[in-house]
């Protein structure tokens, strides 16, 4: 049987001993957050994206994803997890002096809604680019209903310098190999790991065992749901509704079958979705004249349509779709999707669950990862399934290369290959932030209501409220605090420079078109069709 610690365990030590010449590198991370601003009885905000906040097509930092009231933050990359918390913080903070009694819904799961238009669709100007995202928006209503897309969480980009692959590739004797195929290579086995694994963070960071009634647009309460109070719905043992199939679902793309094997493998079945049509959509129709439903009828509209807990990523230049940046570059970093916010923090993270994660990546990177095999594919997120729903139940058993095995025994056999990673990660640190972390949600491993959703679960049964007061009055405690907390005069300066500049960036954009909208995506539709050539050398996997 495959066991990660037989090739994991000399490895860590080969790499400690590297540590000491600074031949390592720093761990790179960025972080989006979302949160839905809601007005003061907890519905969501039909209000405008305040333009005091900038325009949310240009701004680098504040935007919002795919609803008006979707507030999404974006950091800049940072070696520090501290420092990435930090700017997120002040992100918050400026957007306190604009919001007026308007709050950030501290949960993934949505605020009060009324229905499907409740939820407004974000508009981003007239320019082309403007009008595709919006009307890409507006594809995903017509395929998936806007209720889904009011779900909020946390995405983490991690990246590692090239020193540190260079080092890797060096201990694996395989210095023919190009640096751009070795990294993707590496980070593609990372994330085989990762979805192998990310049943753990789902069970350590889920924080969605509850809904408003008002989140199930045709009233039927779905299987598994128990009333509590008058309007909400909880799921007793679940960590995170919104990755089960009562949140992110898409029965189409499960077709897909995408096991992160090769890149090629991972590219070329992403742009046979966005050129393949699909009959429902197709049924559904395109466009009536100038009013545009959705950018084509195709499985995917765009790439970024496609689902999934973790993605390959590198940054596009202008003329390029995602995968073309993919294929001509290579993998440049990571990000992880399925975290929720944890409602009890402002920011929904902190800085001991980036520095799980950060550890918990290593990990995957580092450990051996074989190729998944088509029985593998078939299988690979039953394990998910059963944490997001049964989680926190004490008799719920995980399938381990057909072993049977708790939460608490496959999680503490890989908390102490954890323990390892982190003793190399904190080499380079003061202290030792990486161990700490780990040895702080440890507990949670043999104590389920230690977690996020157990803590929120616990606070509702114990007072009675409906998941809806709960999380207005956190909301209503952070937003208090955070409204008084000073801002840095230089980071304010930046903040309010970077307003006026959004604002001119966006009327440049829409004075510089000159094509029409349907000439604009024919013609970045067939761009996208476009391979940019794959090495000839190996890319994606390791034999």
């Amino acid at each position: 049987m495959f066991t990660l610690s037989e090739s994991l365990s000399p490895l860590i030590a080969r790499l400690g001993r590297l540590a000491g010449q600074g031949r390592l590198g720093r761990l790179r991370r960025g972080i989006e957050k979302e949160g839905l601003r809601v007005d003061a009885a907890g519905r969501i905000a039909q209000t405008r994206h305040p333009a005091e906040l900038g325009s949310k097509l240009t701004h680098p930092h504040i935007t919002t994803d795919y609803s008006e009231a979707l507030l999404e933050y974006i950091t800049p990359v940072y070696c520090r997890p501290e420092d990435a918390l930090d700017f997120l913080a002040d992100l918050h903070r400026f957007s306190y002096r604009h919001l007026g009694e308007e709050l950030i819904w501290p949960a993934s799961m949505p605020s009060r809604l009324d229905g499907n238009d409740s939820v407004p669709i974000a508009d981003y100007g007239g320019s082309n680019v403007g009008r595709m995202k919006h009307v890409y928006r507006r594809g995903l209503d017509v395929r998936y209903g806007r209720i889904m897309q009011a779900i909020a969480g946390v995405h983490y980009n991690v990246s590692l310098p090239d020193g540190f692959f260079a080092l890797l590739r060096e201990l694996d004797g395989e210095g023919e190999t190009a640096m751009q195929d070795y990294r993707s290579s590496r980070y593609f086995g990372l994330i085989r790991n990762f979805r192998r694994h990310s049943w753990l963070l789902l069970y350590l960071f889920g924080a969605s065992p509850a809904v408003d009634r008002s989140f199930l647009s045709d009233g039927r309460v779905p299987e598994g749901l128990r009333p509590h109070g008058r309007d909400t719905l909880v799921a007793p043992h679940a960590t995170s509704l919104r990755m089960s199939d009562l949140g992110y679902q898409n029965k189409v793309q499960s077709q897909l079958k995408i096991c992160f094997n090769s890149l090629s493998n991972y590219v070329n079945t992403l742009r046979h979705a966005i050129s393949t049509p699909w009959p429902d959509y197709q049924a559904r129709g395109v466009r009536d004249g100038d009013t545009w439903h959705q950018l084509n009828a195709n499985i995917l509209q765009i790439e970024n349509e496609y689902y999934s807990d973790i993605r390959p990523k590198r940054v596009a230049r202008h003329d390029e779709t995602p995968s073309q940046a993919l294929e001509a570059r290579g993998v440049e970093y990571i990000e992880v999707r399925c975290l929720d916010l944890d409602p009890f923090d402002a920011l929904g993270i902190d800085a001991i669950q980036s520095r799980f994660i950060d550890t918990f990546l290593m990990w995957c990177l580092l450990a051996e990862s074989p190729w998944i095999s088509d029985e593998e594919c078939e299988h690979l997120d039953d394990n998910r399934r059963l944490v997001v729903s049964r989680g926190r139940d004490p008799e719920l058993r995980l399938d381990h290369h057909g072993r049977k095995r708790g939460i608490a025994d496959w999680g503490g056999e890989i908390f102490a290959e954890l323990e390892d990673v982190a003793g190399l990660l904190d080499r380079l640190e003061e202290g030792a932030p990486h161990a700490e972390a780990i040895a702080a949600l440890a507990p949670r491993l043999e104590d389920p209501s230690l977690t996020p959703s157990g803590r929120l679960l616990a606070r509702m049964e114990s007072s009675g409220e409906e998941f809806v007061e709960v999380v207005l009055e956190l909301a209503r405690s952070q937003a208090a605090r955070l409204r008084e907390e000073p801002i840095g005069r230089a980071r304010e300066a930046l903040f309010d420079q970077l307003v006026e500049t959004s604002h001119q960036q966006q009327g440049d954009i829409e004075d510089a078109d000159i094509d029409g909208f349907g000439d604009f995506l024919a013609h970045y539709f067939e761009q996208a069709r476009e391979s940019r050539a794959l090495s000839p050398l190996r890319v994606g996997g390791r034999p």
